[in-house]
């Protein structure tokens, strides 16, 4: 057998990542809703880490694929809703900002999904910098949360503040897809 095909193999090993991933929700969830918040601080560090590892491996080596173009922000989103929804639940996070990401994110998928079977086929999807914008500001919600709530660190401002703040680019990231969508859809509307 060729040294080639017995290492094709490792050209899974981001989507084994991103699975991982997927599985290691479980058992943070089940921390964060018996309040053991250092355990799932961990488990949230590590998930960070395979999320850039999974990311880094699939572009240096040019193992990117449909499914894993699919998995991962499937397990980074799947990961934020179930912590957010946890903290909702123990009156952590309110719940007009988790209504606010769940209907964004809806808003998204929904329209992405109409605008590839009813008007033309998307060849891909890229989030715009807002976007990354809003994105990051989450992951950083996520993070105090758990840091405060884990007791290793309080951040030196009201998170009522940062609440805000990651709502404003929420509703207007979830916007300005919305107004892609729509000048995406005029523009080939045109062509027909």
């Amino acid at each position: 057998m060729k040294p080639e095909k017995r290492l094709q193999w490792l050209s899974y090993l981001p989507n084994i990542i991103t699975v991982s991933r997927i599985i290691a929700l479980a058992p943070l969830l089940w921390c964060m809703w018996h309040k053991q918040y250092q355990t799932a601080l961990i488990i949230t560090f590590f998930a960070g880490i395979s999320d850039g590892l999974d990311g880094y491996l699939a572009k240096r080596f040019g193992w990117q694929g449909w499914w894993g173009g699919i998995l991962d922000p499937l397990a980074d989103k799947t990961m934020m809703m179930g912590c957010y929804a946890v903290m909702v639940w123990q009156e952590v996070m309110p719940l007009w900002l988790f209504v606010m990401v769940v209907v964004r994110d809806m808003t998204i998928v929904l329209g992405t999904t109409y605008y590839h079977f009813k008007i033309d086929k998307l060849k891909q999807a890229k989030p715009t910098f807002w976007s990354k914008c809003n994105t990051l500001l989450q992951i950083l919600l996520l993070l105090f949360l758990l840091l405060k709530l884990a007791e290793w660190w309080s951040p030196p401002f009201p998170m009522s503040w940062f609440f805000y703040l990651v709502g404003f680019t929420t509703l207007s990231s979830g916007f300005q897809y919305v107004l892609i969508g729509r000048k995406m859809a005029k523009q080939e509307h045109r062509l027909c």
